[in-house]
This record gives structure tokens, C-alpha cells and sequence, in this order.
């Protein structure tokens, strides 16, 4: 029994369809790619092997070729290899690449070696160590969403969707789902990968989240979209069911949860799935929009939610021949 028939058995009792299944080519599929350093190769780690290599297959064309042109600079420099422990790349839809290299020195003295890198290879570099940070570019890696056109920004250590075939897809499924829009709350909003296209759909949008640089991001979207229907607020998700509670907060500005006309709550967890505390809020809404990357927690969460069923429901294979799949679904209250 595959992973998409494993799922849909233990889904049954909420959803008896046949599933709808997104596939992603099997390599070139990442935007999103990390590694160790070691011994002068890129190194992945499987259980308690470690993988040594020069280049990675499943990550996007533009990084593959960056890859080995990189690792060549790297190790024909003694001073940019020393104390060098991780190295990080995205991309985006302009075939630009972003690379993060982390060390365990001091590495000011890097910093004119590294802008030819950069240069030479045309990608934009930053440094980082304990309490530095330098990067060759801007801030902000921008990238875009098929939906409208719209621009979205990712840091070198936020969160963003790695499947770049996949994305845009979950977007557009997402949007076709929603039925009846009024308001909407978004919990673990992140860089807005959600929050800048629903805010077409939806009224108004209450956006929440606890990571600082993912707020940054979402910020920076909202202004150069020109979005001015959401409202944004650093809030983890437990300090929203306290929010909806009654409890105020001075990160809410002049907003009133009272103010907004709900008629979705959107959750997209990290693989840990919904507390019990927000499992108690969300349970109140008529219209649950569930984005997971866990099936194991999703099921958990689903049979905590005992008063809703699985309205519609798509599988996103993110991670192709692995046990990992991404589920976009609504459940609606009975």
C-alpha cells in the first residue's frame, strides 16, 4: 500500500471520494535546498549515513548548476572553507539563486572575497556567523506567485514553500475551494505564500504570526502589491485563541477581533499539526481551511474535529519518492 492509498483508508470515515492526487517531476523540484560542509562536498544526512556529493538532483536546474561552480570557489579558498559548516540555496522563478554560508569564526574579513564570488557567479551570497550578517544583496529575495502577478519575498532563514512546481498549484486549488467568503483568519501565515492571494477573495484578512522575519516578508508584499485589505499581527497561534478569548494585544494596533466578519480560519502548521488550545478555537469556525505537510498529525487533528467533515481535499506529492505529501483541504462544520 503507496502513501496516497494509506492515507484515503485512514480518511475514510471523513472522505470516501477518490482522492485527487498533484504530481511533481521527480528531480529538479526544490527551490529550497540545504547542506552541510564537509570534506570539501556538499553532505545530506540519511538516518546515520552521511551523503557526500557535488551537486543534488532534486534541486531546481538553477541551483544544480550553481552548485558545483560554487564548491569549486569554496575549496580553492583555505580561508572561506575553514570553519565553514553549512551552506543554503533558493531560487526563485527569475533563475537567480540565493546562497547562505554559515560558520562557527568570525568572518568580516571574508567579506571582499566573497563579493567577487558573487559577482563571478552572478548569485547573491551572505555570510552569517554568531551575532553577523552580511549579504551582497538586498535583504529580501523576491520571487513571484502565477496568481495576478504578485510579488513575494523570502529571507535566507524563513519558511517558504520548496516545491516550485507545486506551489502555484496549491494557490489556485485553495482559491477554488472557498465558497461564500466573508472575512478571513490566518494562522501561521508565514511570508504571505496565502495571505497576498486570498486577499483577492476574501473581504478583509487577518493575518498572524510569530516569526519576526516572516513578517518582514508579508509586510514588504502587502506594500509593493499595494494590498491594503489585511492586517497583520506577530502572533504565535496560541496567543490568537487567547486573542479570541478576549485577551488584548498591544501587536493588534487599533484592530478588534470583533471587528471582522469570519467566515474561514486558515491553518497551515508546521509538521507538529494544532495544539490543543487551538484545536478548542478553531473547532468554533463554520469553515476550516487546512493546509498540513504531516498526514500522521492531520488525521490526529481531523478526529479532534469531530463536529466537522472533509469538505474538499486535494494531495500535493511536495517530496516525490518519499513518505512526505501535502494536504490542502476544507472541512466544514456539520
Amino acid at each position: 500500500m503507496n502513501k496516497f492509498e494509506l492515507f484515503q483508508k485512514y480518511i475514510n470515515h471523513k472522505y470516501s471520494n477518490k482522492l485527487t492526487i498533484n504530481l511533481s517531476p521527480p528531480s529538479s523540484f526544490r527551490c529550497r535546498s540545504e547542506f552541510s560542509y564537509k570534506d570539501n562536498h556538499y553532505v545530506m544526512h540519511d538516518k546515520n549515513k552521511k551523503i557526500y556529493m557535488t551537486s543534488f538532483s532534486n534541486a531546481s536546474n538553477t541551483i544544480q548548476k550553481v552548485m558545483p561552480k560554487l564548491l569549486n570557489e569554496i575549496n580553492n579558498s583555505n580561508s572561506i572553507k575553514d570553519k565553514l559548516f553549512q551552506i543554503n540555496f533558493r531560487s526563485n522563478k527569475n533563475n537567480k539563486v540565493m546562497v547562505t554560508l554559515i560558520y562557527h569564526k568570525n568572518v568580516e574579513s571574508l567579506v571582499d572575497k566573497i563579493k567577487i564570488i558573487s559577482k563571478k557567479l552572478n548569485i547573491q551570497i551572505i555570510l552569517r556567523s554568531k551575532k553577523y550578517f552580511f549579504s551582497t544583496n538586498d535583504l529580501f529575495f523576491e520571487d513571484r506567485l502565477n496568481y495576478q502577478n504578485l510579488k513575494i519575498y523570502q529571507t535566507d532563514n524563513c519558511f517558504y514553500q520548496p516545491n516550485k512546481f507545486l506551489v502555484d498549484k496549491m494557490i489556485s486549488k485553495v482559491i477554488d475551494f472557498i465558497e461564500s467568503p466573508k472575512d478571513l483568519l490566518e494562522l501561521y501565515c508565514g511570508v504571505g505564500t496565502f495571505t497576498l492571494p486570498l486577499s483577492t477573495v476574501f473581504n478583509k484578512v487577518l493575518a498572524t504570526e510569530s516569526d519576526r522575519n516572516s513578517i518582514k516578508c508579508l509586510y514588504n508584499g502587502l506594500d509593493v502589491n499595494d494590498i491594503s485589505n489585511v492586517d497583520h499581527a506577530r502572533l504565535s497561534a496560541n496567543e490568537v485563541t487567547l486573542l479570541i478569548r478576549g485577551k488584548e494585544f498591544r501587536r493588534m494596533k487599533n484592530n478588534k477581533i470583533s471587528d471582522y466578519d469570519f467566515s474561514h480560519i486558515l491553518v497551515d502548521p508546521p509538521r507538529s499539526g494544532l495544539t490543543n488550545e487551538v484545536i478548542e478555537i478553531v473547532k468554533d469556525f463554520k469553515n476550516i481551511i487546512y493546509i498540513s505537510c504531516n498526514p500522521y498529525t492531520y488525521i490526529r487533528d481531523i478526529n479532534l474535529l469531530q463536529n466537522h467533515n472533509i469538505n474538499k481535499i486535494e494531495l500535493f506529492d511536495q517530496f516525490p519518492n518519499s513518505e512526505h505529501l501535502e494536504i490542502v483541504s476544507i472541512l466544514s462544520k456539520n
